[in-house]
């Protein structure tokens, strides 16, 4: 018998998890504090906890039930924010789909999400209109529309609202501000649902839990040394992985969410100054973009900001001069199935004295597990063995713990596969060094990763054989200063097709494809294959790096 008597679990000590308490909490410590700015827009925490319940309450209105998709294809303003919490809160879960997506990807998602709602920006209405006419062929059953409307960019009163939608304002009016949240039954229940990639073949829809977002909200916040009333400029899609965790762990601390529409280096240095921002995140091409922007756009930091870069290895030189500048960068690194951040390369106090150029070297590494998890290794995948620790010993990124996806929505087969062996198996191939910090040095898949986005080589490929002039082709990844890679097609042609131009295939991928998945680069010659007719990939690949990077102007011209 257990001497341990006497003990009981109870609403007493025990209620489930979820980051939606972050804003309950917000509201009564930082009721009057500034919770979003936008332009002219200013909200206070207590003016977005009532904006939020009156939104749960007219979704509630709308029949939507315990466990319904609510989609989402809105920029980084005020509407997505109050998404993230609105949503959940009666009881759904949010879908945040690319604002770069096509109709015909839309539709994909859509179809395979069963949205029952979805919000649309004004400025996405038509490419949604579109998607829903694809949707249409093939189901009877369409989501609402719910469009989002502009004051600072677009007078509304200039703004069509197509019949049978209805507008976000007036939805919030309808709202009961007494409403009575839908809270999670389980902590384990689903709260959010974010697709990895735009294969339409088999889109990978990652499932988000209420226990696993607040934990990795709070191991964000940490991660990013937000002490209280952070001021955070919203320069990741807050579709990215919920914004990284960011879009609950803010109101955990009771920051200020500066919104922007359109991430420019100068909106970036006039929002600091204009704000004192103290934190915001970005993909290492954000960092591209702010060494090299004009000095006109710059302005002298007058406050410490600190930076977490990810969702692509940063070069060390730009880690470097975005120090030069007065920034504080942290390197994390994480998959969409880790609910973004995963690791970071924690900053050791004895490594200041190292030279500038050794010190972008080490940050450049991948690092620690944060707080929230419980392990993340190198190994073997066939012996599931870790490797030495020697800084160059190859295997897989392995991650376990309680930020890790539920699953791959209505996909067990793909769930279970990267569950082999208990463990989460990231595709990323990397080194770990003597102090446990692990490094990337390649893709174990074919993905391409650019501004921080996946670009899937066969559907770019599935394109390229569609054209009537092309033979065979392989997509590789090409290195280039502002998007980190983008997608480098080796080509093929047909016999009497010679007089086929490069421009031409990347104006036939551009009609078919979302432009940042179109080759930015043609090559043509004969395809290397092993003796089984296999292409060799990584022939290519480093065909494709011995070119150098593309440059952001010639990046301009396609």
């Amino acid at each position: 018998m257990s001497s341990m008597e006497g003990l009981v679990r109870c609403s007493a000590n025990y209620v489930p998890l979820s980051p939606i308490s972050f804003l309950e909490r917000a509201a009564l410590v930082y009721a009057d504090k500034p919770s979003l700015v936008y332009g002219n827009a200013h909200y206070t925490w207590k003016q977005t906890l009532e904006r939020c319940t009156n939104l749960a309450s007219s979704l509630a209105q709308l029949g939507i039930s315990y466990g319904d998709v609510v989609a989402a294809i809105v920029p980084n303003i005020p509407a997505m924010y109050e998404l993230h919490f609105g949503v959940p809160m009666a009881g759904a879960v949010l879908c945040a789909l690319n604002t770069r997506h096509d109709s015909s990807m839309i539709a994909v998602l859509l179809n395979h999400s069963k949205a029952k709602v979805i919000f649309v920006d004004y400025q996405f209405s038509d490419v949604v209109g579109e998607a829903l006419k694809i949707l249409s062929k093939t189901s009877s059953e369409l989501p609402q529309i719910v469009v989002v409307l502009d004051e600072n960019t677009a007078p509304v009163a200039n703004v069509m609202v197509p019949s049978g939608t209805l507008e976000y304002e007036d939805l919030l009016v309808r709202g009961n501000p007494n409403f009575e949240w839908r809270r999670p039954k389980d902590e384990c229940d689903p709260i959010a649902l974010n697709y990895t990639s735009g294969t339409t073949s088999n889109p990978k829809g990652v499932v988000y839990s209420h226990r696993g977002a607040y934990l990795n909200s709070l191991a964000t916040v940490l991660v990013n040394e937000m002490t209280i009333t952070p001021v955070y400029l919203w320069t990741l899609p807050m579709f990215h992985c919920n914004g990284w965790c960011f879009a609950w762990g803010v109101a955990a601390q009771g920051g200020v969410n500066i919104c922007l529409r359109n991430v420019t280096a100068k909106g970036i240095f006039s929002s600091i100054a204009e704000h004192k921002v103290t934190h915001f995140c970005g993909a290492p091409t954000v960092l591209n973009m702010i060494v090299n922007a004009p000095v006109s756009d710059m302005s002298q930091l007058m406050n410490k900001v600190t930076v977490v870069t990810g969702g692509a290895p940063p070069p060390p030189q730009i880690i470097f001069k975005m120090e030069e500048l007065g920034f504080t960068v942290m390197h994390g690194y994480g998959l969409t199935e880790t609910y973004g951040p995963a690791t970071l390369c924690v900053w050791k106090p004895e490594w200041d004295a190292f030279p500038p150029d050794v010190r972008s070297k080490i940050k450049a590494r991948q690092g620690v597990r944060h707080l929230g998890l419980e392990e993340v290794d190198v190994k073997d995948p066939d012996t599931m063995n870790s490797v030495p620790s020697d800084g160059k010993t190859m295997g897989e990124v392995m991650i376990r713990g309680n930020t890790v996806m539920n699953g791959y929505l209505k996909d067990l087969r793909a769930t279970e596969e990267s569950f082999k062996g208990g463990w989460f198996h990231t595709g990323d191939l990397g080194v770990k060094h003597s102090d446990g910090y692990i490094e990337l040095k390649d893709r174990s898949k074919d993905i391409i990763i650019s501004g921080g986005e996946n670009i899937s080589t066969i559907e770019v490929e599935s394109v390229l054989f569609s054209h009537s002039a092309i033979l065979e082709a392989a997509v590789v990844g090409r290195p280039d200063d502002h998007w980190g890679e983008t997608p480098c097609a080796f080509v093929t042609l047909k016999d009497g097709y010679d007089n086929i131009t490069a421009d031409e295939i990347i104006k036939f991928c551009r009609d078919r494809l979302p432009h940042y998945m179109a080759p930015r680069t043609v090559v043509f010659e004969e395809l290397p294959k092993t003796s089984t007719g296999k292409t060799q990939k990584f022939v290519l690949r480093a065909k494709a790096k011995a070119m150098g990077s593309l440059s952001r102007k010639s990046v301009s011209k396609l």
